[in-house]
């Protein structure tokens, strides 16, 4: 359900990050980012972005 999978997006959003950011804290490309703002990325890729966002993971998750 796309309402679930955008909150990755909403939560760089509201900490003022960018993809490159993320991506960077991560290790990872940007396009790998891109991909997981749009399909979610497996929970333990989820449980490291809330981390380096600060957010709790189910705040990446929850329905918008």
């Amino acid at each position: 359900d796309s309402k679930h999978l955008n909150r990755i997006k909403v939560a760089l959003a509201e900490k003022e990050k960018t993809n490159k950011w993320l991506a960077e804290q991560l290790g990872k490309d940007q396009a790998t980012i891109s991909k997981w703002v749009t399909n979610k990325p497996n929970l333990e890729m989820l449980l490291q972005i809330a981390k380096v966002l600060e957010v709790n993971v189910n705040e990446l998750v929850r329905p918008l």
